[in-house]
């Protein structure tokens, strides 16, 4: 296990969990999208059925995906779209950088994805004098700032209007009293520049249509259209598990993904992108590439059980309903995806011997599971990687020992029974108050065990 990795984790939990301003801004925020949530889930007659036939058709999907994908490449390819299959984000990045080559990109404008916080997109293009924007407001703000997405959907969850119009402060110059609709107003005007001389577009994509070979953008700021429409290349960089069969599944998957993600009935703008411009178009990208990366997916697909969180459609409700990501935040759990699904996926696509913590960061209350659209039983599978940690990860010689002597006394009644309940007592003391935490007091064992009080009152 990486102790530095772990060690990290602990000591930022710690510090955002008794940061009385962070609880209170996090709390805010989600108690806003709580509300916005109950209101948007009223438009259903039938939640429960559309979670299920979601779950069905993502089940069918996750288990058929070569089939799936290799439908949409064929399609998507014969409206001149051009395809790449990338094994990891090295590869990835090595295609996309060739590609902004070949065009002789300088500057590009990108549309919010948390598939290229994944691969490190921005870093890797400013190591190669490409500038890269970001276009949503949220994420806009978390570049400025020299941070990471905070949130699945929420990228600055974190910060509160008068962060914000501080930022803004320290880096325009603007108001120090900035309101969020002036400061919407500026990043707007900003942009527009931005958008009209970029070379390229880069975007994620929510979701990949198998039948007729496209893919779909959801956003509520029109930036997604906006770094679609002007740049001559669009590059839609989406992991292979984001495949659906057809089109009419839309109808199911996008209000779903809405109400939970933001209590919308349905988002703003739905973009279904096929293919470069077409003959009689006047916009549009001249050439369209679309990675579809893997990146340890397949790795998640080789665990019988787990490979359910592969039908996760981004909505961030577990999250917003954890009462660990509501008490720690996004940046302390140290990779892309935080809150349940990430505890999930991180460390079966990142190894276990770094992120095999974040499996037992859980109360394991079951709220993840409750919340999720696509009803992805999130407790039950951070309880197999519990177990599939045990088997993969060498445990601490504390931990063997500590197992092996428990395993020993509790299988021996003498050994039980063995010493006064002080000299127990002061033992779990020393040998557990560590590990048990500075903030809470070991459990003490009761003067009289229940083995005493049924011979007490029933006899031998």
């Amino acid at each position: 296990m990486n102790t530095e990795i772990y060690n990290k984790f602990v000591k930022d939990s710690e510090n955002k969990s008794f940061d009385k301003e962070h609880r209170r801004k996090l709390n805010f925020n989600i108690s806003k999208y709580d509300t916005a949530v109950v209101k948007g889930k009223e438009q259903y007659k039938n939640l429960e059925l559309a979670k299920r036939r979601a779950a069905n058709l993502k089940h069918r999907v996750i288990n058929n995906l070569d089939k799936y994908l290799v439908e949409f490449e064929s399609n998507f390819t014969k409206r001149g779209g051009k395809v790449i299959w990338a094994m990891d984000g090295e590869q990835a990045m090595e295609e996309i950088v060739d590609i902004l080559k070949k065009y002789d990109v300088k500057n590009l404008v990108k549309s919010k994805s948390m598939i290229t916080e994944e691969i490190e997109l921005n870093e890797v293009l400013k190591h190669n004098k490409i500038e890269s924007l970001e276009t949503d407001l949220g994420e806009y703000i978390v570049q400025i700032a020299g941070e990471k997405p905070y949130h699945i959907i929420t990228p600055v969850m974190h910060k509160s209007k008068e962060d914000v119009a501080k930022l803004f402060n320290e880096k325009f110059n603007t108001p120090i009293d900035m309101t969020p609709t002036e400061i919407a107003g500026f990043v707007r005007k900003l942009l527009r520049e931005k958008f009209v001389h970029a070379d390229a577009g880069i975007t994620g994509g929510n979701f990949l249509i198998a039948d007729i070979g496209a893919v779909l953008l959801t956003e509520n700021e029109g930036n997604g259209v906006m770094s679609v429409s002007f740049p001559k290349v669009h590059i839609a960089i989406v992991g292979i598990e984001k495949i659906i069969p057809s089109v009419q599944d839309l109808d199911l998957f996008l209000p779903l993904l809405a109400t939970h993600g933001t209590g919308q009935n349905i988002t703003v703008y739905n973009s279904i992108l096929s293919g470069p411009q077409q003959e009689g178009e006047i916009d549009g990208p001249v050439d369209m590439y679309v990675v579809l990366l893997n990146n340890k997916r397949t790795e998640v697909l080789r665990h019988k059980e787990q490979r359910r969180a592969l039908s996760c459609i981004r909505c961030g409700a577990c999250l917003n309903g954890c009462p660990i990501y509501k008490s720690i935040g996004g940046h302390a759990y140290g990779t892309t995806y935080s809150g349940p699904i990430g505890a999930v996926i991180s460390p079966l696509m990142n190894g276990f011997g770094d992120y095999k913590h974040l499996s037992f960061a859980s109360s394991l209350c079951g709220m993840c599971t409750e919340v999720c659209p696509v009803k992805i039983p999130l407790h039950e599978l951070l309880l197999e990687n519990r177990k599939d940690s045990v088997k993969e990860v060498k445990p601490a010689m504390f931990e063997k020992l500590t197992m092996w002597g428990w395993k020993k006394v509790m299988l021996n009644r003498k050994f039980m029974d063995l010493g006064s309940v002080n000299l127990k007592n002061k033992a779990l003391k020393m040998v557990f108050s560590k590990p048990w935490g500075p903030r809470r007091e070991v459990p003490t064992l009761a003067k009289k065990s229940f083995h005493d009080l049924w011979k007490e009152r029933r006899g031998n």
